[in-house]
C-alpha cells in the first residue's frame, strides 16, 4: 500500500442517518432497489449499522467491497428505539434544526417510479405533479427523511413528459445520486470540499430569483467529470445548498445532526492510505472531531467541515487488501 495519498483515488463512500426501526427502513431502501452490502453488529454498544447500495448489473460500484464504493447509505440503529413511542429523528428540514436536506435517487422512468412508491403506500413530501417543478419529487422514508426522485433521462419533463407515460420502472437500474446539505458560506465550503477533500465541482445551479445556489461536487474517478453538466447518471455526489446572505449573519448556524435532536450523522470519504491522508489533513490544519489515535476505533477518523458537519475518513479496502471490519 502506498505511503502517500492521492485525492484522485478518494470516493464519497456513504451518508449516515439514524433510524428508528431498521426493519422498516431496510425494507424501504430495498424497495428502491438497494441491497444490504454489509451489516455490522455491535451488541456490546447496543447499535447496528446497515450499509445499503445498488449492486445490480448497471450499478457503477457493483461487486466492490463496502468501502470501495460510492453512493451508499448507512443506517444506524440504536437498540430499543423501535419500541419507544416517543423516539423521533430530526430530518434536518424543520426549523430550528435545519441542516441536512435529503438523499437523492435517480431513476429510469420517473412517473412510473413515483407511482410504484405511492402504490406501495409510501408518503411524499412533494409529488411529481405538485408545484412548479414537475421534474422532481420528494418521497418520505419511514422516519420522514426526504428522498428526492429525479430522472436519469436527459431532458425529461417529469410529470409533463409523454415519453414517461405507460412505461415500467426497474429499480435495479436506479442510482444513489447525491446527498444534500445546507451550508452557511459557499466560498468556505467549496474550498474545503475541493482543496481539502479533493472533490471536483461538477455543476453549479444559480437561482438568483429564489436567492440560493446549488453546487454539485464529486470524485470523477474512471467515469470522469460530466462534459455537458448532466449529473443525474452519477452516484455519490454531494450537493451544497447555499441561501444568499447566511454568510453575513454572525449568529447563523446550521444543525449538524449530531447534537440533539439527532438524525443525520455524517458523510464518509474512503481513501487510498488512511495514515497518509490523515497526515495530509493535519498539514492543512483541518478541525478534527476524532483523530485516528483517539478512542478505541483506530481505523476511522472524523474531520469537521466549515459548518461542523462530520466527515468520516476510512480506508478503501481495495488498497489495503483486507476488510476494515
Amino acid at each position: 500500500m502506498a505511503t502517500t495519498t492521492d485525492t484522485k483515488t478518494y470516493k464519497f463512500n456513504h451518508s449516515m442517518i439514524r433510524v428508528k426501526d431498521p426493519k422498516a427502513s431496510v425494507k424501504f431502501y430495498e424497495f428502491l432497489g438497494m441491497s444490504v452490502v454489509k451489516h455490522l453488529q455491535f451488541p456490546e454498544a447496543k447499535f447496528d449499522l446497515y450499509f445499503l447500495g445498488y449492486d445490480g448489473p448497471a450499478a457503477l460500484s457493483r461487486g466492490n467491497s463496502t468501502f470501495d464504493r460510492q453512493g451508499l447509505i448507512e443506517l444506524t440503529h440504536n437498540y430499543g428505539t423501535e419500541d419507544d413511542p416517543n423516539y423521533k429523528v430530526n430530518t434536518g428540514n424543520a426549523e430550528p434544526h435545519r441542516g441536512f436536506g435529503h438523499v437523492c435517487v435517480a431513476v429510469d422512468h420517473i412517473q412510473a417510479a413515483c407511482q410504484r412508491l405511492e402504490d406501495a403506500g409510501y408518503r411524499f413530501q412533494k409529488r411529481l405533479a405538485d408545484g412548479r417543478m414537475k421534474h422532481i419529487a420528494f418521497a418520505l422514508d419511514p422516519d420522514g427523511y426526504w428522498v428526492e426522485i429525479i430522472s436519469k433521462r436527459i431532458g425529461s419533463k417529469g410529470a409533463d413528459d409523454p415519453e414517461e407515460q405507460n412505461v415500467e420502472t426497474d429499480p435495479k437500474t436506479y442510482r444513489m445520486n447525491h446527498t444534500m446539505i445546507r451550508v452557511k458560506d459557499n466560498e468556505k465550503s467549496l474550498k474545503f470540499y475541493q482543496d481539502v477533500l479533493g472533490m471536483t465541482l461538477f455543476r453549479t445551479s444559480e437561482q438568483p430569483s429564489a436567492k440560493f445556489n446549488l453546487y454539485f461536487l464529486g470524485y470523477p474517478g474512471d467515469k470522469g467529470a460530466p462534459e455537458n453538466g448532466f449529473t443525474a447518471d452519477y452516484e455519490g455526489l454531494l450537493e451544497l445548498t447555499w441561501n444568499y446572505g447566511t454568510e453575513k449573519d454572525a449568529d447563523f448556524k446550521y444543525h449538524d445532526g449530531n447534537s440533539e435532536p439527532q438524525g443525520f450523522g455524517h458523510i464518509c470519504v474512503s481513501v487510498d492510505n488512511l495514515d497518509a491522508a490523515c497526515q495530509r489533513f493535519e498539514s492543512l490544519n483541518v478541525n478534527w472531531k476524532k483523530r485516528l489515535t483517539d478512542g478505541r476505533m483506530k481505523n476511522v477518523a472524523f474531520v469537521l467541515d466549515p459548518d461542523g458537519y462530520w466527515v468520516e475518513i476510512v480506508q478503501n479496502e481495495r488498497f489495503a487488501g483486507k476488510e476494515n471490519f
